[in-house]
């Protein structure tokens, strides 16, 4: 507790501290956290997996990212709050970790790199005031809408080549056999891990671990629902038959680990009926990435987070349904209003 007071003094007072600060908490907000500490283990589970899985680039491509998205965000000079918050690092933070993945890391590609990275910030600034009228966040749909446009611009690009991007295919069904599984334990922790390590898209269960201890340290509560995010989406994907290699690796359990923590316990007070909607939320994203990957592979590019982004919104839309009182009554209910978990959210941790 006073290491923390200290630096948030420090981080007060200094201007280099306070940059520091805001660009971990920016890191820790993409499992919607607001926490420096956490923002810090996050981003050594990323270059550790990155380091593993030898796409180092990633790692620089993701610390680039947060830092450049966040000297753009100041230049434009946008709100002090959300700003110190990290709430305008974390999507340029993924585009930056993406691009390096995904397109392979020549000079051009970083040139490509920080532009992306630039305008990801530019994006976040415009969904954000879309969606202000529906009172929703903008979540990670910054990151998705630009790196989908990245990667689909770099096919007219001889300068700047794919890398790990597969080939535009038809949409065609999971062979049977690739959906036979013979479940064990070797085979379910690491997939578990790798839902959460493939938010960040790596596929490695320490990574997964790390991220866990980092959620954590901000809540418990956050990280007890992503694991149940990974359990449930893995078991949806395994009863309907998806390919057993996409679940081994984590594919179809990373945007239902982020739907998990967003439903059920960022934007929603937990409670039973909370737990519920969480759950049927978490097995509509499951559905909502397969039917994404089917409508993506003649372009030949990935949903990334695309699913979580839709789910959420979709469970986020109709709030004052589900709600048994007026917002302003917010201590007797169980459904939380948006706005009042940003402020919360922007208080210093």
């Amino acid at each position: 507790m006073e290491i923390r007071e200290s630096w948030r003094r420090a981080a007060d007072r200094h201007p280099l501290a306070r940059f520091v600060d805001l660009n971990l908490r920016g890191a820790s907000q993409v499992f919607l956290q607001n926490n420096p500490l956490t923002g810090l283990i996050i981003l050594v589970a990323v270059c550790w997996g990155a380091i593993a899985g030898r796409v180092p680039q990633a790692a620089i491509g993701a610390i680039l990212g947060l830092v450049l998205g966040t000297v753009t965000a100041m230049l434009l000079r946008v709100p002090r709050e959300p700003l110190r918050d990290g709430l305008y690092g974390f999507n340029p933070l993924l585009t930056g970790l993406a691009v390096p993945i995904f397109l392979r890391p020549t000079p051009m590609m970083w040139v490509y790199l920080v532009i992306g990275v630039a305008a990801t910030t530019v994006v976040t600034l415009a969904v954000g005031n879309v969606l202000r009228t529906w009172d929703v966040p903008p979540l990670t749909f910054p990151f998705v809408l630009t790196t989908w446009l990245l990667l689909l611009g770099a096919y007219q690009f001889a300068r700047i080549t794919s890398g790990a991007l597969g080939p535009p295919t038809l949409p065609h069904g999971v062979d049977p056999r690739a959906a036979q599984v013979h479940v064990t334990g070797a085979f379910l922790t690491p997939s578990l891990l790798k839902d959460v390590s493939e938010v960040f898209l790596l596929a490695n269960w320490v990574t997964g671990v790390l991220i866990l201890v980092a959620l954590a340290v901000n809540s418990l509560w956050a990280a007890a629902v992503a694991v149940a995010g990974a359990v449930v989406s893995t078991l949806v994907a395994l009863v309907f038959g998806t390919s057993g290699q996409a679940v081994a690796v984590g594919l179809y359990g990373f945007s239902a680990v982020l739907t998990a923590v967003a439903l059920g316990c960022v934007f929603y007070r937990p409670t039973w009926r909370v737990a519920l909607y969480t759950l049927l939320g978490v097995v509509v994203t499951v559905v909502i990435h397969a039917a994404l990957n089917t409508a993506l592979s003649p372009l030949g590019i990935p949903a990334l987070t695309a699913p979580f982004v839709f789910a959420t919104w979709l469970f986020l839309l109709p709030k004052r349904d589900l709600a048994p009182t007026t917002h302003r009554e917010l201590p007797e209910h169980d459904i939380v209003d948006p706005r009042v978990v940003d402020e919360r959210r922007g208080r210093p941790s």
